[in-house]
Protein backbone atom coordinates (compact mmCIF):
# COMPACT_ATOMS: atom_id res chain seq x y z
CA UNK A 1 0.00 0.00 0.00
CA UNK A 2 2.90 2.32 0.74
CA UNK A 3 4.24 1.79 -2.78
CA UNK A 4 0.92 2.95 -4.23
CA UNK A 5 1.07 6.23 -2.34
CA UNK A 6 4.69 6.75 -3.34
CA UNK A 7 3.75 6.24 -6.99
CA UNK A 8 0.91 8.76 -6.60
CA UNK A 9 3.35 11.21 -5.03
CA UNK A 10 5.79 10.70 -7.91
CA UNK A 11 3.01 11.18 -10.47
CA UNK A 12 1.99 14.44 -8.81
CA UNK A 13 5.60 15.63 -8.85
CA UNK A 14 5.91 14.74 -12.53
CA UNK A 15 2.66 16.56 -13.31
CA UNK A 16 4.00 19.68 -11.62
CA UNK A 17 7.00 19.59 -13.96
CA UNK A 18 4.72 19.14 -16.96
CA UNK A 19 2.72 22.22 -15.92
CA UNK A 20 5.95 24.21 -15.61
CA UNK A 21 7.03 23.12 -19.10
CA UNK A 22 3.60 24.00 -20.48
CA UNK A 23 3.75 27.48 -18.94
CA UNK A 24 7.23 28.11 -20.34
CA UNK A 25 6.15 26.79 -23.73
CA UNK A 26 3.15 29.13 -23.77
CA UNK A 27 5.46 32.07 -23.02
CA UNK A 28 7.78 31.04 -25.84
CA UNK A 29 4.86 30.88 -28.24
CA UNK A 30 3.43 34.20 -27.03
CA UNK A 31 6.76 35.99 -27.53
CA UNK A 32 7.32 34.33 -30.94
CA UNK A 33 10.47 32.54 -29.84
CA UNK A 34 9.19 29.25 -31.23
CA UNK A 35 7.14 28.90 -34.38
CA UNK A 36 4.02 26.77 -34.08
CA UNK A 37 4.02 26.20 -37.84
CA UNK A 38 6.81 23.71 -37.25
CA UNK A 39 5.14 20.31 -36.97
CA UNK A 40 7.28 19.12 -34.03
CA UNK A 41 6.64 22.30 -32.06
CA UNK A 42 2.92 22.10 -32.81
CA UNK A 43 2.81 18.48 -31.62
CA UNK A 44 4.60 19.35 -28.39
CA UNK A 45 2.23 22.25 -27.80
CA UNK A 46 -0.82 20.12 -28.48
CA UNK A 47 0.44 17.41 -26.12
CA UNK A 48 1.11 19.89 -23.32
CA UNK A 49 -2.28 21.51 -23.84
CA UNK A 50 -4.13 18.18 -23.74
CA UNK A 51 -2.27 17.06 -20.62
CA UNK A 52 -2.64 20.26 -18.58
CA UNK A 53 -5.94 21.73 -19.72
CA UNK A 54 -8.26 19.26 -17.90
CA UNK A 55 -6.73 20.30 -14.57
CA UNK A 56 -6.42 24.02 -15.36
CA UNK A 57 -9.85 24.60 -16.95
CA UNK A 58 -11.92 24.24 -13.73
CA UNK A 59 -9.51 26.55 -11.91
CA UNK A 60 -9.74 29.15 -14.69
CA UNK A 61 -13.53 29.03 -14.58
CA UNK A 62 -13.52 29.89 -10.87
CA UNK A 63 -10.87 32.62 -10.96
CA UNK A 64 -11.82 36.16 -11.98
CA UNK A 65 -10.48 37.58 -15.23
CA UNK A 66 -7.09 39.15 -14.49
CA UNK A 67 -6.42 40.37 -18.00
CA UNK A 68 -3.37 38.73 -19.51
CA UNK A 69 -2.20 37.15 -16.26
CA UNK A 70 -2.99 33.47 -15.77
CA UNK A 71 -2.44 32.35 -12.19
CA UNK A 72 -4.21 29.02 -12.57
CA UNK A 73 -0.88 27.06 -12.66
CA UNK A 74 0.03 28.61 -9.31
CA UNK A 75 -3.30 27.56 -7.82
CA UNK A 76 -2.81 24.07 -9.27
CA UNK A 77 0.66 23.92 -7.67
CA UNK A 78 -0.82 24.82 -4.31
CA UNK A 79 -3.46 22.09 -4.67
CA UNK A 80 -0.86 19.50 -5.68
CA UNK A 81 1.45 20.48 -2.81
CA UNK A 82 -1.50 20.21 -0.41
CA UNK A 83 -2.34 16.71 -1.69
CA UNK A 84 1.31 15.66 -1.43
CA UNK A 85 1.55 16.91 2.14
CA UNK A 86 -1.66 15.11 3.11
CA UNK A 87 -0.25 11.90 1.68
CA UNK A 88 3.16 12.34 3.34
CA UNK A 89 2.00 13.52 6.75
CA UNK A 90 -1.32 11.78 7.33
CA UNK A 91 -1.70 8.78 5.06
CA UNK A 92 1.79 7.25 4.82
CA UNK A 93 2.47 7.13 8.60
CA UNK A 94 -0.81 5.26 9.11
CA UNK A 95 -0.06 2.69 6.39
CA UNK A 96 2.80 1.02 8.27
Amino acid sequence: MQALFLVIDLALELYMWIVIVAAIFSWLVAFHVVNTRNQAVAMIGEFLYRITEPALRPIRSILPNLGGIDISPVILFLIIIFIQNVIRLYILPNVY
